[in-house]
């Protein structure tokens, strides 16, 4: 039992080295804090039971009811009996807890803030490992099979890390499982009641067999390569030759997304957090038949929460099947135009989302990879990313006038968009009692988003600036509504929120503005242009764009007819779209006020912080690693075929009889005899019999080594053989080896290459077309020679380093004070 005991610890502190990766996800140590808890109190019920030698199965039993006691009292709902007995309420909890780290995956990247859902999925996840590695480790005496539930905690960071996973976690979690097998060996020796040598001798000293030296050498090199592998590799994301080629701050970057799952990141996090960069880095180049393009979108924000809007994960189908067409909901007033658009991602914007223009209707050079969401209107991929794309898509352009958008009705209280687009939180008073002030009066969904989007104005004291102030209120909507001073995703964020609480569908957008570094009608979009903005559903028209961010703060700000500039001295004409394309971030487009010295310029998603170094073209790795895949595929085959030719040599002559050479033979002249040399023959018919049997194993024919070459022919004849030129070949064959074997002089005079390519091709025609593949590309008979070879070698170096150890020995200390103390 202490025995037991001392593995059940093991266990428990394997299991929590192993969940070392997970602090390179999480911002503090709560999740560590919290697993040590759940970790200690399944170890301390699993050593009671076994105490009280309770079966496996109610072992398993103890340590689930102890994780879900230490669950109930480190998240409590508040319906539990006495702090820790769950309740039917304790378990609704849970599984709230559990549908918010779903969400709470999709809305923050790494490194992610401590939150309830997040914290309880992770201690849950270990603590359930906890539990299988007990069971595997103690309960089994399978320890080596305990590393597979300590990958899947690996495999968390793995997965959703946006740059490489620190190495050092890992190293610390293979310890952990080291230490755990180790302890597991050591246990099983101690129950022989005395430690031995691999090779049977006693000792008064323990001394480790070589067979468990090298199995602690194999497993320390086999840490250590999957450790510096991955590091050295070229082109792997934080490889160490990629930071020494590249240096320190390349300017790549993941611009707000990674090549997985494209709701891993939050949107307005990657906005908040590279708004200082002070560098410039071109992300887009796009080139549009529309002379004066709305913005280039990639995403959106549409799931309102208490912290703000979240990105929900978009799901659709391939962008080269049929796309929707936006006519067949266009409603009376709504104006439709179709352009072309080529856009180039340079390698500095990486992300599994891909930048179009609003309502494509087809695309060129994307993948089946790439699919559609028709509701959030974004291309994205689950498989790859954007870095270094060029593709043509056809778009719609939908413009609208004031008069069709009064005259779109309002949606029913039953329409889906309505019901999950204009869902908010728990209301707010501050929020409420402003809408119902702004829309008082108002008749129709259109001028209630525009008496809301024109609240945002200079004249109402809202003005640009990068750094925000907080407030007291403790919600964000309300402190920047106070404060009035923020950069556009508090506008377009506010500005949704504000249009859903009016009873009007509405999200958030993000993409490119138009930008002012323009070639003809080229745009080199780069992270200055990085932009949100809000979207507004109207029955007939779809979505709507609005953008009430300050068009003084934004490089390539655009404005339309039904949402003019806010701050702009007159307003412009109906019939026009005029793009406000400043150069000088810092000049007010607006009224002059205390605040414009303030005004900064919205840098977006900068992807990096400096301009991104040239990077080496990739197809070179490919190609070579393509040559070099099928260079090894090629030995097997030319090895087959250097040792088939090795062996042809040349024909034997038969023995003749003749005169003299020249003709002019005289009477009585002795004939003079040609013979072929028997050790020639013999080592030609030896030759002739190998490339036989080699012949067999490549075509699945049986081998027995124990049969005399007749029996061998006899058998291939009965089994395999049914051409009567192969029957003979065989035949002769086998009567060359028999004669070179056992009679004293060898057979001589036969042709020996044709029959062995008779038979061949006897064999080759009655095999499949599998098996003749193998035999020309991965020949059995020399996969089978290199085993052989290397299990010789193995068992010859097992034995040197044996002798050599015992040799050794001798000089060894523990030896030596063993000997002087039984002198």
């Amino acid at each position: 039992m202490i025995s037991s005991r001392n593995i059940g610890v093991v266990a428990a502190v394997a299991t929590l080295l192993a969940a070392a990766p997970l602090s390179a996800i999480f911002q503090g140590w709560t999740w560590l804090i919290e697993s040590i808890i759940a970790v200690a109190v399944v170890a301390g019920v699993a050593a009671l039971t076994r105490l009280v030698r309770a079966p496996l199965w109610g072992q398993v039993l103890g340590m689930l009811a102890g994780l879900m006691l230490a669950l109930t009292w480190l998240f409590p709902s508040g319906e539990e009996l006495l702090a820790i007995l769950p309740t039917p309420g304790t378990f609704a909890y849970f599984g709230d807890l559990l549908a918010g780290s779903m969400q709470d995956m999709r809305s923050y990247g790494v490194e992610v803030p401590d939150t309830d859902p997040l914290l309880f999925i992770a201690v849950l996840g270990v603590g359930a490992v906890a539990v299988l590695v007990d069971v595997l480790a103690v309960g089994l005496r399978r320890p080596a099979l305990a590393g597979l539930p300590m990958l899947a905690i690996y495999s968390v960071p793995v997965a959703v890390y946006v740059d490489s996973v620190p190495a050092v976690p890992f190293v610390v979690g293979a310890a952990g499982y080291l230490w755990l097998l180790v302890t597991d060996n050591v246990d099983r020796v101690r129950r022989f009641g005395r430690r031995f040598t691999g090779d049977g001798r006693d000792v008064d000293v323990w001394e480790a067999s070589p067979l468990a030296s090298a199995g602690r050498r194999l497993a320390a090199i086999g840490v250590a390569v999957a450790v510096l592998l991955p590091l050295a590799m070229p082109g792997m994301t934080g490889g160490l030759l990629d930071s020494l080629s590249r240096g320190s701050g390349n300017g790549t970057g993941n611009g707000g997304g990674s090549g997985g799952t494209s709701g891993r990141i939050d949107l307005f996090a990657s906005l908040a957090g590279q708004l200082n960069q002070s560098q410039v880095a071109d992300l887009v180049k796009v080139k549009t038949s529309e002379r004066n393009p709305f913005y280039l979108r990639y995403a959106v924000a549409d799931e309102l929460r208490p912290s703000g809007f979240q990105a929900r994960n978009p799901s659709g189908r391939s962008v080269n099947r049929d796309l929707p067409n936006p006519a067949e909901r266009a409603g009376p007033g709504v104006q439709q135009a179709t352009y072309q658009a080529t856009v180039e991602v340079t390698k500095s914007l990486s992300m599994s989302l891909m930048p179009v223009y609003a309502e494509p209707t087809r695309t060129d050079d994307l993948s089946d990879n790439w699919l559609y969401d028709t509701n959030q209107q974004v291309v994205f991929s689950n498989r790859e990313n954007s870095r270094g794309r060029k593709y043509s898509f056809d778009y719609v352009r939908s413009t609208f006038t004031q008069a069709a958008l009064r005259a779109a009705p309002p949606l029913p209280a039953d329409h889906p968009v309505r019901r999950q687009m204009t869902a908010t939180p728990a209301p707010v008073p501050e929020v409420e009692e402003l809408v119902k002030g702004l829309i008082q009066g108002k008749r129709t969904d259109y001028d209630r988003v525009l008496a809301i989007y024109q609240h945002f104005s200079s004249d109402n004291g809202f003005s640009y600036r990068l750094s925000t102030e907080s407030g007291s209120s403790g919600q964000d909507i309300v402190n920047f509504l106070t404060n009035k001073v923020g950069y556009c995703q508090q506008y377009a964020a506010a500005m949704a929120w504000l249009v859903r609480s009016a009873g009007i569908p509405a999200r958030v957008a993000f993409g490119f503005t138009n930008g002012s570094k323009r070639d003809g009608d080229t745009y080199t979009l780069t992270n200055l242009n990085l932009h949100a903005w809000t979207e507004v559903y109207f029955d007939g028209a779809g979505w709507v764009p609005f953008d009430a961010t300050p068009a003084y703060g934004v490089p390539g700000a655009t404005r339309s007819p039904w949402a003019p500039d806010n701050d702009a001295p007159e307003a412009p004409s109906p019939d026009t779209e005029v793009p406000t394309t400043p150069t000088d971030p810092g000049a007010s487009a607006g009224p002059s006020s205390p605040d414009n010295a303030d005004r900064d310029t919205d840098e977006g998603f900068a992807a990096g912080g400096t301009t991104p170094d040239e990077q080496p073209p990739v197809w070179p790795w490919w190609a070579a690693g393509l040559v070099a895949l099928l260079a090894l595929l090629a030995v097997p085959a030319l090895r087959r075929l250097a040792l088939r030719r090795r062996r042809g040599g040349r024909e034997v002559p038969a023995a003749v009889a003749s005169t003299t050479v020249d003709g002019d033979s005289e009477p009585g002249a002795r004939p003079v005899v040609v013979t072929v040399d028997a050790s020639r023959a013999r080592a030609d018919a030896h030759a002739a019999w190998a490339e036989l049997l080699d012949t067999l194993v490549d075509f699945r024919v049986p081998v027995d080594p124990t049969e005399t070459p007749r029996a061998t022919a006899d058998r291939l004849v009965r089994d395999a053989l049914d051409d009567d030129e192969a029957i003979g070949s065989a035949r002769l064959l086998g009567r060359a080896e028999e004669r070179a074997r056992y009679a004293r002089d060898p057979l001589t005079g036969e042709r020996l290459l044709p029959a062995l390519r008779a038979v061949r091709a006897a064999l080759a025609t009655r095999a499949d077309r599998r098996t003749r593949l193998l035999a020309t590309v991965l020949p059995p008979s020399v996969l089978l020679r290199w085993r052989t070879t290397m299990a010789d070698r193995s068992g010859r170096m097992v034995a040197f380093t044996g002798r050599a150890r015992y040799r050794l020995l001798r000089w060894n200390p523990r030896r030596m004070l063993a000997d002087r103390a039984a002198r």
